[in-house]
């Protein structure tokens, strides 16, 4: 509420102190801005005046400026079209028109190390604004493309505010190491961590937060893809599952001063079809057990329980402008507080960022500043991955009695067995609410990312940049457990170390993990252009940069106080520390990556253009004898639409013809799993071998080709591109286990085989309507991709880790030559028999390939509408082709659990399961995953104004998630609990996921 408070009084002073001046100017210009050919009306377009005075252009394409009165000519910008300079002679009202430079292909793209026009590229590059975000309730960057791009999939793990994503670029190529893009902001690469796991302490273990969570998608300007090894090789060992390259806001001419406030309210889109009190005994009598003994007396609807309608608050503050002395800066200011559709879980983030630049000696030199602070708290849920039948919040609240009451008579949490001496006596029954409000879990993390850069123009067309980026995050999660709990009254294995029951004893788990990461970069431009319109741009590099990642945890039971919950670690009588690399799950490491790399590209006539890159890495995490490795790749387009024997005029307004090679690689796997390890007992008195030394570890390598067309057709009405791609990633990393007895359990090898994922995406533009009141544009994106492993010979190799009672060690999924990544193994279920027992023709333990959770086709559909001053767009996607595994169905969804006093859903009480019927891994709760979902839609207004001291008012309703088509019975099919076995990664599996929400959301945007 201070913040609140705080933020109104700083938006206040601010607005008196720049809006004071501009009333006092004595000549006010108002204007239209329109396209020249279509007379379409362009929202943002800079309009400038000297001295630094601007505006831009409001969703109707008008302006209004104050400029002083000797004032004769102004500026107009835009990305795509011609700068324009207008003289004004004596006009006090203008209506602009600006010519379109041609198309999309046009627009100005982000690369490694540099920019260039989309047309120009030789790679597969994909770019997205502002415009083109998702819109609403945003906590991570990914969300903001989801969908949007062809080639990129985004799977959350979880409905959770802040929850993690798998994200893919042209599928998944890994089996063991990291499957993530690198991650450029501001030219800084991102280390994929900072964040702390839930700690499995008797209720299974979660993953962690989004590292992405830091940066406010309010700051964002631009999102740009590498695809493909043409454009991402320039990053080399980090390049190999793609580079997503994020460019923050700068200052411009005319910002002044911008705010946003933005309130939504969330619901669980989907809730599971659950007995209720009466439904459920009914059912219990149904299978011959004694109904009255399960009756408590209570009427409860836990899922409502344990749920809630969030309400989300966003504000955003800005303030910018440049000035013609070379001289440009953004401050902004961010608050984000998203409450989670389940009780007690949060995201509060607040950042603050500015981004500054500066010119001296007529701009032979450069100074630019990007420095970001950001403070994310969250508060979690106990809702685990692998949780045993007890359940955590989820897995109970849908499995438990309806007719149990929330509290006993005496106002205690309702336990089973009761209570003696004031705490809960041991059974395996867990409370759903218990849960919520006795353990809390939070976590509070400090990042700084910033970045300085220095460009020097040496002389004639070379240039130098110097920069060195830090990325520094500091955070601690803390979790508490109430020493009255229901339910935790076992002991708890702690690394090698018993731990007494949470319940009575309470217990404290505090874990730290402090990430720092320091870039340093030197680089020399050549850029030098020729009258016939042939180019040369090449760009000479060296990198070096240091990664640290530490992380500690102490462990505390035996509370001192009595009956008053005490969220204090001091306040525990007893204290573990475990702090040494490796123990307990926690890991302590470092590695350096030294870099130098050259790109070349030729343009001959603006007709052939030619694109070489050659990266160097060396990296401590491999073995010494690999430790270096080059990255080469190719890229070549040719620009047909500028042949002499293209007809002008003709059906292609433009077309290039792209090609590309390549190689890039991944070092995303433990820093130290070249050398022979050894792990240190909690006394510290022996220590047990880890791993074997194998020092010829080398590079995961992935080599990649492709082709792409890219067009402009009706006068630039649509764009388009189409591309094929084709990639191999070999000597797969993996944590290789030993037969037994031998001196260390595993160690870390190269495996022969490959992974290949070939495709055909495409990316279509339509300008279907534009005219003088209204325009309606479409962008369509598709993907059809297949994953195979070849060369694997005979080895398979098991994840997908399946729980539930009775399922100790199942498994569903396996790596295998000829089959997709993470294929489902399992055996063959074709229903129930006439005595109500499951059909497996092939046998129960006769698995075989089932299906992939890897979908074969991926699509998007955004349609954007434009009235005057309202505007609609909505956004589609689909995905199809992929199964889910439904871990929750297998593990709680079945007629045997009536027997024992557990609810199910109403779809399996009907059904004519016999309750001896056993719940086995198999087909039966493998679906398909196919589904369209309307992801996003979005109507807004802009206000019309006539003064000076507010340049634009807008207000806006965005829907996210709004509907969603499948057969796909659980809750979401777009999820990916993580199941990995023996640290190998899971795909597709759904265990007592968070839900997935629902959400409206009311904006309001202001500019001064």
């Amino acid at each position: 509420m201070q913040f609140k408070h705080l933020l109104t009084l700083c938006f206040f002073a601010l607005t008196c102190f720049f809006v004071q001046p501009a009333l006092a100017q004595n000549k006010v210009i108002t204007g239209k801005v329109t396209d020249a050919k279509t007379k379409e009306l362009l929202i943002g377009v800079s309009v400038g005046a000297s001295g630094g005075i601007g505006t831009l252009t409001n969703v109707d394409g008008t302006f209004r400026l104050s400029v002083p009165s000797g004032t004769t000519s102004l500026n107009f910008s835009y990305i795509g079209y011609k700068p324009l300079v207008v003289q004004l002679n004596g006009q006090a009202s203008l209506t602009v028109s600006m010519e379109s430079a041609s198309t999309s292909l046009n627009e100005v793209v982000v690369i490694g190390y540099g920019s260039q026009r989309v047309k120009d590229a030789t790679g597969s590059v994909a770019s997205l604004s502002p415009k083109d975000f998702n819109k609403g309730v945003i906590a991570t960057p990914e969300q903001l493309l989801q969908g949007r791009i062809a080639g990129v999939s985004v799977t959350p793990s979880s409905g959770e505010p802040g929850a993690g994503a798998t994200i893919n670029i042209r599928g998944a190529s890994s089996i063991r190491s990291g499957s993530s893009p690198l991650y450029v902001v501001d030219g800084v690469p991102l280390d994929n961590g900072g964040t702390a796991g839930g700690f499995d302490s008797g209720a299974g273990g979660s993953s962690a937060r989004n590292p992405l969570a830091f940066i406010n998608p309010a700051d964002i300007e631009n999102i740009s893809v590498l695809k493909d090894a043409s454009s991402s090789a320039i990053y080399g060992s980090r390049g190999a599952n793609g580079v997503i390259l994020i460019t923050t806001r700068k200052g411009r001419k005319g910002q002044g001063i911008q705010f946003g406030a933005n309130t939504s309210i969330s619901n669980a889109a989907k809730t599971y079809d659950l007995l209720n009190r009466d439904e459920f005994l009914k059912g219990v009598a149904s299978v011959g057990a004694d109904a009255a003994a399960v009756d408590y007396g209570g009427n409860t609807d836990w899922q409502k329980e344990i749920l809630r309608t969030a309400v989300s608050q966003n504000y955003n503050l800005a303030f910018g402008g440049a000035n013609d002395k070379g001289g440009s800066y953004r401050a902004s200011l961010g608050y984000d507080n998203q409450q989670g559709v389940v009780k007690n879980t949060n995201l509060k983030r607040f950042t603050a960022r500015i981004n500054a630049a500066q010119t001296f000696f007529n701009e032979r030199l450069k100074f630019d500043l990007q420095s970001t602070y950001s403070n994310v708290k969250d508060r979690f849920a106990p809702i685990t991955n692998n949780a045993g039948f007890n359940g955590s919040l989820i897995g109970a609240a849908i499995q438990t009695n309806p007719t149990i009451p929330v509290f006993d008579n005496a106002g205690r949490y309702f336990n089973l067995n009761g209570y003696e001496n004031g705490f809960p006596k041991s059974n395996t029954f867990r409370n759903p609410v218990s849960l919520l409000d006795q353990i809390d879990d939070t976590d509070n993390i400090n990042r700084f990312l910033n970045n300085l850069t220095v460009t020097v123009k040496l002389f004639g067309d070379i240039s130098y940049k110097g920069n060195i980026g830090a990325d520094i995050s500091r955070g601690i999660r803390n979790t508490y457990y109430d020493p009255t709990i229901v339910g935790f009254t076992d002991e708890a294995n702690i690394g090698d170390f018993r731990v007494p029951s949470a319940t009575t004893h309470g217990r404290a788990v505090r874990v730290w993990n402090e990430l720092t990461s320091i870039t340093t970069e030197h680089t020399l431009n050549y850029d030098k252009k020729w009258k016939d319109n042939s180019s040369l741009t090449a760009v000479v590099g060296y990198s070096y940069s240091t990664f640290k990642n530490f992380s500690r945890g102490n462990l505390g039971w035996n509370q001192t106080g009595y009956g008053v919950f005490l969220k204090d670690y001091d306040a525990f009588q007893n204290h573990m520390p475990y702090d040494f690399s490796g123990r307990n799950g926690l890991d302590s490491s470092s590695y350096k990556l030294q870099s130098y790399f050259v790109r070349v590209n030729y343009s001959y006539q603006d007709k052939y253009i030619l694109t070489g890159t050659v990266r160097r890495d060396g990296s401590s995490r491999f073995g010494t004898n690999h430790q270096y490795a080059n990255f080469p790749a190719l890229g070549f387009k040719w620009k047909i639409s500028n042949e002499s024997f293209m007809p002008k005029g003709g059906f292609f307004d433009d077309l290039g013809l792209r090609l590309n090679y390549g190689k890039t690689g991944n070092q995303d796997y433990p820093s130290y799993a070249s050398k022979a390890l050894q792990q240190l007992n909690y006394l510290g008195t022996s220590t047990t071998p880890l791993n074997a030394a194998n020092p010829d570890l080398k590079w995961e390598t992935q080599t990649a080709y492709g082709a792409g067309l890219d067009f402009t057709i009706l006068k630039g009405r649509i764009t388009g591109t189409i591309d094929y791609f084709n990639k191999s990633q070999k000597d797969l990393l993996f944590l290789q286990d030993l037969a037994q007895p031998a001196a260390v359990p595993r160690y870390w090898v190269n495996l022969p085989g490959n992974v290949r994922n070939t495709g055909v995406e495409v990316g279509l533009n339509f300008a279907a309507i534009q005219s003088k009141d209204f325009s309606w544009d479409i962008s369509y994106n598709m993907t059809f991709i297949k994953n195979r492993v070849e060369n694997f010979g005979n080895r398979n190799v098991i994840t997908g880790n399946i729980d539930g009672q009775g399922l100790s060690g199942a498994y569903s999924q396996f790596f295998g030559n000829g089959y997709p990544l993470y294929t489902f193994n399992l055996p063959n279920y074709t229903g129930l028999d006439a005595n109500g027992f499951g059909i497996y023709p092939q046998g129960i333990d006769a698995a075989s390939p089932q299906g992939s959770p890897l979908p074969t086709f991926l699509a998007g559909l955004t349609n954007n509408f434009s009235y005057k001053n309202w505007t609609l767009n909505f956004f589609l996607n689909a995905n199809t082709g992929f199964y889910i595994y439904n871990n929750t169905a297998n593990a709680f969804f079945y007629k045997g659990n009536l027997v024992s006093g557990r609810n199910v859903t109403k779809a399996i009480a009907e059904t004519n399961e016999n309750p001896l019927n056993s719940g086995e891994v198999s087909t039966r709760f493998l679906e398909k995953g196919d589904f369209l979902r309307l992801q996003n839609a979005s109507i807004g207004y802009t206000i019309p104004l006539k003064n000076n001291a507010i340049k634009s008012l807008r207000v806006s309703v965005t829907g996210q998630n709004i509907f969603l088509i499948t057969n796909y019975s659980g809750l979401d099919p777009e999820i990916n609990t993580n199941k990995e076995r023996n640290g190998v990664p899971s795909r597709g599996i759904d265990y007592t996921a968070y839900p997935s929400a629902r959400t409206f959301t009311l904006g309001l945007n202001a500019s001064f």
